[in-house]
């Protein structure tokens, strides 16, 4: 055999360490290749499992409730509607938008969940006059009792990433954006296994054929793990992960699975600091309502964005963002997704992105504090965000706009260049209810930080007088409006030795009053002899049981000297404007699961007012009735509001520091403080600040008039100069009411009552 020549032996050995380091690599590939694949098997299960999971916690304002009869105007309306992200076009016909005719709206509710099951869409009627809601129809004219529109969202709660998302489930999403989705970016979706080698070739032959970029060679599959785990970076390790990961995504789930992640995680927009992720979240971001009603060149923008979101941001980029859109459309109609010219319709279309839109960010942070603290009760803050929950709140997005619009303005023009900027804080509610309706804790709506109507604590002053005579008129065998009261100096042994002398904030004693004028003109001295009279520790049992202040039982207790926040102060009001009944305030009406099942509701129902207190918070209602009449809240008059015969009581501390107004009508409870946060003189009185801020408020807002009403009340013509029954037509006689049973009996007429009497006419007993 003939020897092999050193070529032949040097060929040898170059082939076996060819093999040699082939089989090598081979196994490091699988040795590397298995572990890996593994890894990322383990870390996808875990993470498509907790997708859901992070979809923030929505925060929910209340649905207007539309009836017949209720107070509303277009105004309101109009700040409703804004609020909930309604547009105006011509018709409304489509869910969202709105269209005002004179006295007539027309508009579309859009389908919504609450907490006693899921609101259809609906097309309303709602004609409007004088500041009331006359009539309420569908749209085929048929009369409606009552209707609801959806709730706007006023706050979103995060998980750890700021994101914001609208998850879809697949049977959400209009079937032409599941189409055309594919139809661009992955027409083979259904068929491959995470990897499309003949769409690569595909989408490079279109893509040179049209000079541009109208198709990518990444499945979605692709799209999807570059959008969950991988960066950006164009290199060879990224798309091997991209592949591998793929891979395992496409062996562990199904296509709908893939598809629906799909659709709420692709990154569409940024907002400021705000990703926005899914088509969900993009819909209201660039169009302002829900991915169900866009249109299809809508739709087509959107899908075109997938390719660079800020490359075609519409906003910023309108003539980039058309050609994109249009090309999509001309991918529909080759695709046969679109009919050709109904393509060729859309793209005559303006891109349709409005300017006013957007993801709706937090709003009334001083409301979503009160929110925040009412929940920690029930929920940890952790299980609030990234849980998809919706919490369904009290917030009436017209009350506040109205709150924030007239302390701005009111503020402005009590300002002075030499004093310090005046601060403000308002909550308001409903009488009937309890719920808080608006809520304002700095003279900035938008102010994250300290909350004044809830944390600050200031002397409230006179606003405390209507309970104690809230006390005595529970006597009614001993108190009436009626009764007679000495308004004189009085000296006050103090539980520290020194003495009391309070003072009249005019300086005058008046003499023997009736109860009623105490109160109406806010006698302090008077209001000092009644209050000794029920008791101090009376008065401050009932105040911690109506506020859960526990304020000393000192005489000066009477006369306000205990500090108090607004939230606080508008507890103790809600007693008396709701008749008697204990409400205590809230802000929260249910907690929806991620399925929009009820996890917990808020609306139990108070019970029913003792009758004794229901009669004393009627008597004292009346009494501050007559405070805007004659009294110290009589410039509620000049600002136009006598129709809605509000009940109000002025507040003021020492030196002027701080200014209270309280007052309600029959839609609404109001407290208001205006104020120095370094606690500085104001030079204001309740009347001359806090009080302008209500009245401007409740100027704007359709309200229902206070109606108290007579049950158990007996309404008697009071002789002028002591407790009888007299004729209407004496002169100085008094029309005033009492707890049924204990009215005068005696009779005293005038002169002129006697003669009427001798000649058979009216005694003048009712």
């Amino acid at each position: 055999m003939a020897k092999p020549s050193a070529e032949q032996v040097g060929n040898r050995m170059w082939f076996s360490m060819l093999r040699a380091s082939f089989w090598l690599s081979l196994g490091l590939l699988v040795g590397f290749l298995g572990p890996y694949a593994w890894v990322v098997d383990r870390r996808v299960a875990e993470d498509f499992a907790a997708l859901q999971w992070q979809v923030p916690t929505r925060v929910m304002a209340r649905p207007l409730r539309l009836q017949p009869g209720m107070p509303l105007d277009i105004a309101m309306l109009r700040a409703e509607l804004q609020a909930s992200a309604y547009h105006e076009d011509d018709e409304g016909a489509d869910p969202g938008r709105f269209v005002v005719r004179g006295g007539e709206v027309l508009l579309t509710t859009r389908a919504y969940d609450d907490m006693d099951g899921a609101q259809p869409s609906r097309h309303l009627r709602l004609s409007l006059a004088n500041q009331r809601l006359t009539a309420l129809q569908d749209a085929g004219g048929r009369p409606l009792s009552e209707a609801r529109i959806d709730p706007a969202r006023i706050a979103t709660l995060y998980g750890e990433q700021q994101e914001e998302r609208r998850l879809l489930a697949l049977e959400e999403v209009p079937e032409l954006l599941l189409v055309s989705l594919q139809a661009v970016e992955d027409r083979d979706f259904k068929s491959h296994f995470g990897i499309d080698f003949g769409g690569i070739v595909r989408a490079a032959w279109t893509n040179l054929r049209h000079g541009e970029v109208r198709q990518g060679g990444s499945t979605l599959t692709q799209q999807l793990v570059r959008n969950l785990y991988l960066s950006r970076e164009q290199t060879l390790w990224r798309k091997f992960r991209e592949i591998v990961h793929a891979l395992v995504i496409e062996r562990r789930f199904s296509k709908a699975q893939i598809l629906q992640a799909y659709i709420n995680q692709v990154f569409l927009g940024q907002d400021g600091e705000q990703a926005v992720h899914g088509f969900g979240a993009a819909a209201e971001f660039w169009f302002g309502r829900d991915v169900e009603h866009l249109k299809p060149h809508e739709i087509a923008l959107l899908v075109g964005m997938i390719r660079g979101p800020s490359w075609y941001d519409p906003r910023r980029q309108p003539e980039r963002a058309l050609q994109r859109r249009n090309s999509v459309l001309d991918t529909l109609a080759e695709t046969g997704v679109l009919p050709p010219e109904q393509a060729a319709a859309a793209k005559k279309l303006p891109l349709g992105v409005r300017s006013d839109a957007g993801v709706r960010r937090n709003r009334a942070p001083a409301f979503l504090a009160l929110v925040k603290t009412q929940l920690a009760n029930d929920y940890r803050s952790e299980d609030l965000r990234g849980a998809g929950l919706t919490l369904l709140t009290t917030l009436a997005p017209s009350a506040q706009s109205a709150v924030e619009t007239a302390a701005k303005a009111q503020l402005q023009a009590l300002s002075k260049p030499d004093r310090a900027a005046l601060q403000v804080a308002v909550v308001m509610s409903d009488p009937r209810t309890g719920e808080v309706l608006a809520l304002l804790g700095d003279r900035n709506p938008a102010a994250q930080g300290f909350n004044r109507a809830l944390d600050a604590q200031r002397p409230v002053g006179s606003l405390l007088k209507p309970l104690v005579y809230l006390l005595a008129l529970a006597q009614p065998s001993r108190w009436s409006l009626a009764s007679t009261v000495e308004d004189a100096p009085l000296d006050v042994a103090l539980p520290n030795g020194k003495r009391w002398r309070p003072d009249n904030s005019d300086g005058r004693s008046h003499g023997l009053v009736a109860l009623q004028d105490a109160l109406v003109h806010s006698y302090n001295q008077a209001t000092v002899r009644v209050g000794l009279d029920v008791g101090m520790d009376r008065l401050s049992r009932l105040i911690e049981a109506l506020s859960g202040v526990a304020p000393a039982p000192h005489p000066s207790l009477v006369l306000g000297a205990v500090d108090m926040s607004p939230y606080q102060v508008a507890q103790l009001y809600q007693f008396l404007a709701s008749g008697g009944q204990i409400q205590p305030l809230r802000a929260i009406r249910a907690v929806l699961d991620a399925q929009a099942k009820p996890l917990q509701r808020y609306d139990s129902t108070a019970a029913p007012a003792e009758k004794g207190d229901a009669l004393a918070a009627r008597l004292v209602g009346l009494a501050l009735q007559e405070a805007v009449r004659s009294g110290t809240a009589r410039g509620l008059l000049a600002e136009g509001l006598g129709h809605l015969a509000p009940a109000g009581k002025t507040g003021t501390s020492n030196d002027g520091r701080d200014s209270w107004f309280a007052g309600y009508t029959g839609s609404y409870l109001g407290v208001v403080w205006v104020g120095n946060d370094d606690n500085a003189a104001t030079g204001l009185y309740g009347a001359s600040g806090a009080m302008r801020v209500w009245a401007k408020t409740f100027s704007v807002l359709p309200n229902a008039p206070l109606q108290l009403g007579d049950e158990g009340v007996e309404w008697v013509w009071l002789h002028p100069e002591r407790e009888a029954r007299t004729d209407p037509s004496c002169p100085g006689a008094r029309r005033m009411a009492f707890v049924a049973g204990y009215a005068p009996e005696d009779f005293d007429g005038c002169p002129l009552a006697r003669l009427r009497h001798w000649f058979g006419g009216d005694d003048g007993r009712d």
